[in-house]
């Protein structure tokens, strides 16, 4: 299956140019026979926090239709990185899982909130794990910041996810916990992580790209460059995953009574 990762630069609040670039990158994606396609994290506006309640929207809002209508369209499926969704007047990070109906079949709305962006004065924090049923299998959405906490991953895979979306806007002077991080999500939990990084720059960030398809092992099949807009493309086989949980029998030897 050809999966085939966003990594876009954002136009800080504009809501209409950031959707005419998705789609634009989607429509390459497509020529290209890719089949699920993710997004980066607060793609349609970037990091302006002290504006999502007036920017943002409403899970039935354009950008979440215009990603259905596509899906539905194509019988594709999209993760849609994280969106500034509107509920009853609170900011949610919110990422969207849409199957080839143009349904969404499940949602994530970020749970660890980043305290160095004062990320709590402006968005109110999910309480809830994100894990929906693609074609593929069972899958989990995980937002940037929450990479850094690894019992969310590991109990995304305990609750039978093979593979992991994550959806970010990291920046390139920690670049190197981006790579390390999401490598190590993957080669601990034996699962596929899909990992989507924005490029460019916003007032106060340079960010690091380097989205990265990264297989059960631990190998990145795919990774794009640092300050590039790129569809970056590979096909996955996600048959891989039961082969290596049954060749490293990690998760039958867990002792949890003693942790």
């Amino acid at each position: 299956m050809k999966i085939a990762l966003l990594q876009m630069d954002i136009v800080l609040g504009n809501t209409a140019a950031n959707r005419r670039k998705a789609k634009t990158m989607i429509e390459e994606g497509l020529r290209q026979k890719a089949k699920l396609f993710v997004l980066p994290e607060l793609w349609t506006t970037g990091y302006i926090l002290d504006s999502l309640l007036e920017i943002g929207e409403a899970e039935d809002g354009l950008t979440v239709r215009m990603l259905q209508n596509i899906a539905q369209e194509h019988g594709v499926e999209i993760v849609s990185g994280s969106i500034a969704e509107i509920r009853n007047s609170r900011v949610y990070n919110t990422v969207y899982a849409i199957n080839t109906n143009g349904e969404i079949v499940g949602k994530y709305s970020k749970i660890h909130l980043v305290p160095m962006m004062n990320e709590a004065e402006f968005l109110t924090a999910g309480d809830a794990q994100g894990i929906f049923d693609l074609s593929f299998g069972k899958a989990g959405a995980i937002i940037c910041y929450d990479v850094r906490f690894p019992e969310l991953s590991r109990s995304l895979a305990l609750n039978g996810c093979q593979t992991m979306f994550v959806s970010a806007e990291w920046p390139a002077g920690r670049g190197k916990h981006w790579r390390i991080l999401n490598m190590a999500r993957a080669v601990e939990n034996q699962m596929f992580v899909f990992a989507v990084n924005r490029v460019g720059r916003d007032v106060d960030n340079t960010f690091y790209g380097h989205s990265m398809l990264i297989n059960p092992w631990g190998d990145v099949i795919a990774e794009g460059s640092e300050n590039e807009e790129q569809v970056i493309i590979a096909d996955v086989d996600f048959g891989m995953v039961e082969k290596v949980r049954k060749q490293v029998p990690v998760f039958a030897g867990r002792r949890p009574e003693c942790y």
